[in-house]
C-alpha cells in the first residue's frame, strides 16, 4: 500500500492533471486524461522509492504536471476549429430553417409596423349584397360623373317601384377638414344617405355601440385611416372639423375597394331629414325579384317618368365586389408559381442507390419532414415581405400596392420553391447536411463510354451524390451512394462534432 503522505502527493499530481485536461479540446479530452494518468504511474513508479519519501523525485512528477498544461494547450492550438461551433451546423438543417425563421421573423416585425399592412390584414372578408345597380343618367360619357338629382332620389323613394326594393344616395364634395392640431388639409367628402352601407352589405370596423347624438357621424374610408392616423383604431369616437362643423368619427371604412365612383377619403352619413335641393349625385338601387328577372346583362336601360309626360333614360350598371385582398392576391401567385415551377427547374425527387444500406424510417420521414417546414416557412414569409413591399411606400388607395404584391409574392414563391426543390437535392438523405467538396470524373467526349459527371460528399461520412454531367436514358438523374460502416474510419472527426 502506498503510504499516507504518498497518497497525498499522488492525489494533487492528478489533480493537476484533471485541471490541465480541461484545456484540452472536449472531443479528445477523455483520450489525453487516459494518457497522460497512466504516463504519471510510470514515472511515480520509477522516481518514487517503495514506501518511502523523496522530496526532489516528488519535484520533478510536480514539474512533470505542469508540464500537461502546456501540451494541452498546444493539442488546443493544433485543433482550433475543435474549440468553436461546427461548422458543420452552417449547412445542417437546423441551421436552414433557424436562417428562414429569422427572415420570416423579420418580416413580421416589419408588416406589423407598417400601417398599411395593419390596415389591409385587419379588413373583415364580406361580398357585397348581391343585385346591387348603380343608376345613372346615359346622356354623359362620363360614366363616373354624378347625374342624378336628389330630387328625383326622394321621387324614386317615396313610390312603389316595380324593378327596385330599396334606395340610397350620396354626392361627392370638398371640404377643409381639420384633424386636431395638424393644419387643415382638403378631403374628398361624401355625403350619404344613413342606408347606404347597410344596403350594399360592407360591414364598418372599429364602429362605435353607441354614437353619441350631438354631432353627426363621420365614416372614415381606409386611405385616410391609415395616412392621418397610422391606422389607429383609438382614433375612433374623437371629433373632426370638416369646413365649419363638428363630426365624430363612428367607424371606419374597410380597406377594400368597393365598385363605387370617387376616391372618398370620408364619409359624412345624413340624417333622414336630410335636404340636399338639386345637387346631383349617385343613387345605389337594389333589384326586387322582378327585377333580377328583367336584367339578363351587366346593364339595364330605365325610363323614368318625369314632370308631366317627360321621360328620363337612365342606365343601370351592376355593382360587383371591388378588388381582391391581399390575400386572395397571394392564394393566386402562390397558385401560379406552383404551376409554373416546372418550367424553371425539375420537381421529380426520383433517387436512385447502389447499395442497400438506405436510411431507416424514421431519417426518411425526418427528411420529408424538413422539406415540408422549409416550404411552410417560405410561403409565410413570402406573404409577409410581399405585403412589407407593397404597403412601405405607395399610398394604400392607388393600384401599386396591389401590382407590387402580385409581382413579389409571384417571383418569390417561384423562385422561392426553386431553391427549396435544389436544396433538398444538395442534402445529404441521413443528416440532412448539404454535401460538398465536389470533385469532377470523367471526361466529357466519354460520356457515352463511361459515367461523366460530379461527386459531392456528406462531411459525416453517410452519402456520396452522383450527379451527371450530360443526362443519358442510363443515367439521367441524381443518384445517392450510401457508405456502410467501414468508410466512418475516415470521417470520425465530423461525426464527433
Amino acid at each position: 500500500m502506498m503510504p499516507g503522505h504518498g497518497s497525498a502527493f499522488h492525489a494533487f499530481h492528478l489533480s493537476l492533471l484533471r485541471i490541465a485536461s480541461l484545456v484540452a479540446p472536449s472531443r479528445r479530452r477523455a483520450e489525453w486524461w487516459r494518457e497522460w494518468r497512466a504516463e504519471l504511474w510510470h514515472v511515480r513508479r520509477e522516481r518514487v522509492p517503495a514506501g518511502g519519501l523523496c522530496w526532489p523525485a516528488e519535484r520533478e512528477i510536480t514539474a512533470f504536471c505542469l508540464g500537461a498544461f502546456r501540451d494541452s494547450y498546444c493539442l488546443r492550438r493544433q485543433s482550433p476549429r475543435e474549440s468553436q461551433p461546427p461548422a458543420s451546423f452552417f449547412g445542417s438543417a437546423a441551421y436552414c430553417l433557424f436562417a428562414m425563421a429569422v427572415v420570416l421573423a423579420a418580416g413580421m416585425i416589419v408588416a406589423l409596423r407598417l400601417p398599411g399592412v395593419r390596415a389591409v390584414t385587419g379588413t373583415p372578408l364580406y361580398r357585397l349584397n348581391p343585385h346591387l345597380v348603380q343608376i345613372q343618367r346615359a346622356e354623359p360619357d362620363d360614366d363616373a360623373a354624378p347625374t342624378v338629382p336628389y330630387r328625383t332620389f326622394l321621387n324614386w323613394k317615396a313610390r312603389r317601384q316595380r324593378s327596385f326594393d330599396e334606395f340610397a344616395f350620396f354626392s361627392i364634395a370638398y371640404h377643409s377638414v381639420s384633424t386636431g392640431g395638424e393644419r387643415p388639409t382638403r378631403w374628398t367628402i361624401a355625403h350619404a344617405s344613413a342606408n347606404l352601407f347597410s344596403l350594399a352589405g360592407i360591414p364598418l370596423q372599429f364602429a362605435l355601440t353607441d354614437p353619441p347624438s350631438d354631432l353627426p357621424s363621420v365614416i372614415l374610408g381606409c386611405s385616410a385611416f391609415v395616412r392621418n392616423f397610422g391606422a389607429n383604431p383609438q382614433i375612433v369616437g374623437s371629433v373632426l372639423q370638416i369646413g365649419e362643423m363638428n363630426a365624430r368619427i363612428a367607424a371606419v371604412l374597410p380597406c377594400r375597394a368597393v365598385a363605387l365612383p370617387g376616391r372618398v377619403d370620408a364619409w359624412l352619413v345624413e340624417p333622414s331629414s336630410w335636404e340636399a335641393h338639386n345637387a346631383a349625385g349617385y343613387v345605389v338601387a337594389h333589384l326586387s325579384e322582378r327585377g333580377r328577372l328583367e336584367m339578363t346583362s351587366p346593364r339595364i336601360a330605365i325610363t323614368a317618368a318625369g314632370a308631366g309626360e317627360s321621360q328620363t333614360e337612365f342606365w343601370g350598371d351592376s355593382i360587383e365586389d371591388g378588388e381582391p385582398g391581399p390575400w386572395a392576391i397571394y392564394l393566386f401567385t402562390v397558385f401560379l408559381a406552383l404551376l409554373s415551377l416546372p418550367a424553371v427547374t425539375s420537381v421529380s425527387m426520383a433517387e436512385s442507390s447502389f447499395s442497400s444500406h438506405k436510411p431507416s424510417l424514421s431519417r426518411r420521414l425526418c427528411r420529408w419532414a424538413f422539406l415540408a417546414g422549409k416550404i411552410a416557412l417560405l410561403l409565410a414569409l413570402t406573404y409577409f415581405i410581399s405585403l412589407d413591399l407593397a404597403y412601405s411606400w405607395f399610398p394604400i388607395d392607388s393600384q401599386w400596392p396591389l401590382n407590387i404584391q402580385l409581382f413579389a409574392s409571384f417571383l418569390l414563391s417561384l423562385f422561392g420553391m426553386r431553391w427549396v426543390v435544389l436544396d433538398q437535392r444538395r442534402r445529404c438523405p441521413v443528416c440532412l447536411r448539404r454535401v460538398s467538396n465536389p470533385a469532377r470524373v470523367g471526361d466529357a467526349s466519354r460520356t457515352f463510354l463511361a459515367w461523366n459527371g460530379t461527386e459531392l460528399i456528406c462531411t459525416a461520412g453517410h452519402t456520396l451524390l452522383h450527379v451527371p454531367g450530360l443526362p443519358t436514358s442510363w443515367f439521367s438523374a441524381q443518384r445517392w451512394l450510401y457508405l456502410d460502416t467501414s468508410w466512418q474510419f475516415l470521417f470520425a472527426a465530423s461525426s464527433e462534432s
